[in-house]
């Protein structure tokens, strides 16, 4: 089946109209430039869209891609009039990274229209298009939607300088710099080169990491526990704004000798006191599964609806704490995220077939 064909047939069904471009929580440069590049193609066939998340853009080259490329996003505040837009799409993610956002927009009978992934099917939405292939980046499928009609790239223009250098950085992050790319990731960076601002992209990935990051990834080298090449660490309370550092930490740790697989997982809070048990994992054993692996041991919620998932060398959990959210208490506090740690690293061991003894108590640092 020509995906080309299909989402061009799908586009011009609905000429005209506005749509809204939802991404995950915490969208990283392939959820970005992928959306990036949709709202471009769709502007040839009349279609305004928004871009729009519900978490926060932290990580210091997230921050620089969208204000060097000056791609607008909407930030989800609760406040949204979904009867504006006709349709909605989700790139980057199939619905189960984006409930805050989902529910209401279900409640407001909003249909789902696309649907373009590179992860594993959740089979949780249902829409007119979807496309959802095992490559290394939602951001390849992009590229050769371009390559093959949909927008063919013109040197010279900002606009598609700017999409090329997005989706190119978009491909390079979600493949650990190429290193995990596959034959149409190959294919559809040759083809982006040809168009990129090489210096806006070096700007781009030179950003350097935070203090606060750095002290996180040394809280996650402190805290870590290795087992069976598999290395695995609580790090506490974190700002949602620090949620970014959860992923950056699990790929220093895979980097670590005998490790092929690390998973960092925390307790991200907010200003409102709402608390969400937050991890990532990394591997480099061709024999995981990431999406499998997480999945059988985290489960999902009363919808039916998985708490994480994953692709090729990645995956990533979220589990809203309930009513055991805030802190009343230090105590409280510290109690509390002992419990989750020893549950996380219990179920973690237990699908291993590893037995281990009661975790020996250790102090979390607040954010």
């Amino acid at each position: 089946m020509d995906k080309k064909i299909k989402l061009s047939d799908i586009l011009e069904q609905h000429r005209g109209e506005k749509h809204l471009v939802v991404l995950h929580d915490f969208p990283d440069p392939d959820a970005i430039s992928s959306a990036f590049a949709h709202k471009l193609i769709s502007a040839e066939y009349g279609i305004e869209t928004d871009i729009m998340y519900s978490g926060r853009i932290s990580h210091s080259q997230n921050v620089a891609l969208v204000k060097l490329l000056g791609i607008e996003l909407i930030h989800y505040d609760g406040n949204v009039d979904f009867g504006k837009y006709q349709g909605a799409i989700f790139l980057d993610n199939q619905g189960t990274t984006v409930e805050g956002i989902l529910k209401p927009l279900t409640a407001a009978n909003l249909p789902v229209l696309i649907v373009v992934d590179h992860h594993e099917p959740q089979n949780v939405l249902t829409p007119e298009f979807s496309d959802i292939q095992k490559t290394g980046s939602t951001a390849t499928i992009y590229a050769h939607y371009m390559e093959q009609g949909l927008l063919p790239l013109q040197k010279g223009r900002k606009e598609h300088m700017a999409v090329a250098t997005a989706l190119l950085h978009g491909i390079m992050t979600d493949t650990v710099g190429l290193i995990r790319a596959d034959k149409e990731d190959f294919e559809a960076s040759a083809y982006l080169s040809q168009f990129r601002d090489p210096d806006l992209l070096e700007q781009i990935m030179s950003q350097t990491r935070s203090k606060q990051v750095m002290d996180i990834i040394q809280r996650a080298l402190e805290n870590r526990r290795l087992v069976e090449n598999l290395s695995i660490t609580g790090i506490g309370y974190l700002r949602a704004e620090d949620r970014d550092a959860i992923p950056q930490a699990a790929d220093f740790l895979v980097k670590e000798d005998n490790v092929h697989t690390a998973i960092v997982f925390g307790i991200v809070k907010d200003q409102n006191q709402d608390e969400v048990l937050t991890g990532s994992l990394r591997t480099t054993k061709l024999t995981l599964d990431p999406d499998e692996f997480i999945k059988s041991i985290f489960g999902v919620n009363a919808e039916g609806h998985y708490y994480g998932g994953g692709k090729n060398t990645a995956g990533g959990f979220s589990i809203p704490i309930g009513f055991l959210a805030g802190d009343s208490c230090p105590e409280y506090s510290e109690m509390k995220w002992q419990v989750f740690n020893a549950q996380v690293q219990n179920k973690v061991f237990a699908r291993m077939g590893v037995k281990r003894d009661p975790l020996q108590p250790r102090i979390s640092q607040s954010a």
